[in-house]
C-alpha cells in the first residue's frame, strides 16, 4: 500500500524555546499491545471454554452446520497443501480489503494493482486499522454471508443454507492459512506499525470474529452468556494478579 505524499506546512519556532517532548509511536503501539496480552489470554480462554461446552456438552458437533463447515475447512486445507496456490485471488481480496477500508475511513484511492506477484494501492490516508484489515477481515467469508443474505430477499435459500457453512468453511480457511502464510515473509503492512503491535492486534481481531461466529452458530451460546464467561474469567484474572502482588509486596517487606 502506498500512501500520496503530503506536505505538512512548516511551522515556526520561538527563538531559546525548548522542544517538545515526543514519543515515538511505535513505542506507544508496543506499550498498548503488551497491556492487550492479558486480554488475548482471557479472550482465547473464554473462546476455548464456550466451545468446548458447546462441543461435547451441547452436542455442537452433532449440527449438520458443523460438519459442513469442518468439510469445507478440510477441503480448503488439502487444496492449499496439496495444489498450486491461488495466489492471484489471495492478493486481489487483500487489496480490495485495504480499499474497502480507505473507502470507510473517508479516504481516496487512485491506483489499485494486482498480479501473481503481488500488489499495491495508491491512496491519500492511511492507519494501522487500513493497514492490517486484510489480516483479520475475512473478505469472501463476508463476500459469501452477504450474497446469501440478498439472495433470500428474492428466493428460499433456506435449503442451500448447508451450502453456505461449507462456503464459510473453505473462505475462513483461506483467509487462515493465506494470512499465517504471510505474516513471516516481512510484510510492510506489518513492520510500518510495529510488528509486536501488529502481531496482538491481528490475534486479537480473529479471535473476536472466531467468537461471534461461534455465538452465532451455536443455539446453546448467546452474547449474554459469553459475555458473561468474559467477565468472570476477567475477575478470575484479576484475583490472581492481586494475589500476586500481595505475595511479591509481603515478600519483599520480609526481605527488609
Amino acid at each position: 500500500m502506498k500512501v500520496v505524499p503530503y506536505v505538512v506546512p512548516t511551522t515556526r519556532r520561538a527563538p531559546g524555546r525548548p522542544m517538545p517532548l515526543t514519543v515515538p509511536t511505535r513505542w506507544v503501539k508496543n506499550i498498548i499491545a503488551f497491556f492487550l496480552l492479558p486480554w488475548c489470554a482471557i479472550l482465547t480462554q473464554t473462546f476455548f471454554t464456550a466451545f468446548t461446552r458447546a462441543t461435547i456438552h451441547q452436542q455442537l458437533w452433532a449440527g449438520a452446520e458443523f460438519w459442513f463447515f469442518t468439510l469445507g475447512a478440510v477441503l480448503w486445507l488439502i487444496a492449499f497443501f496439496g495444489l498450486p496456490r491461488p495466489v492471484i485471488i489471495y492478493v486481489f481480496g487483500h487489496e480490495l480489503t485495504h480499499v474497502l477500508w480507505v473507502w470507510l475511513m473517508g479516504g481516496r484511492v487512485s491506483k489499485f494493482r494486482v498480479s501473481g506477484e503481488g500488489g499495491h494501492i495508491v491512496t491519500n490516508r492511511t492507519n494501522f486499522l487500513i493497514a492490517l484489515a486484510p489480516y483479520f477481515f475475512p473478505l469472501y467469508s463476508l463476500l459469501a454471508i452477504a450474497v446469501y443474505g440478498i439472495a433470500n430477499l428474492f428466493f428460499n435459500v433456506a435449503p442451500y443454507g448447508q451450502l453456505l457453512y461449507a462456503t464459510l468453511g473453505v473462505t475462513w480457511a483461506f483467509h487462515l492459512t493465506f494470512t499465517c502464510w504471510m505474516i513471516p515473509k516481512n510484510q510492510t503492512d506489518l513492520s510500518d506499525h510495529g510488528t509486536f503491535f501488529s502481531l496482538v492486534f491481528i490475534y486479537v481481531m480473529n479471535l473476536l470474529l472466531l467468537s461471534a461466529l461461534l455465538v452465532i452458530a451455536s443455539p446453546q451460546i448467546t452474547f449474554a452468556s459469553f459475555g458473561a464467561d468474559l467477565v468472570a474469567n476477567l475477575r478470575s484474572f484479576s484475583e490472581w494478579v492481586g494475589e500476586l502482588m500481595n505475595q511479591f509486596t509481603a515478600g519483599h517487606w520480609r526481605g527488609r
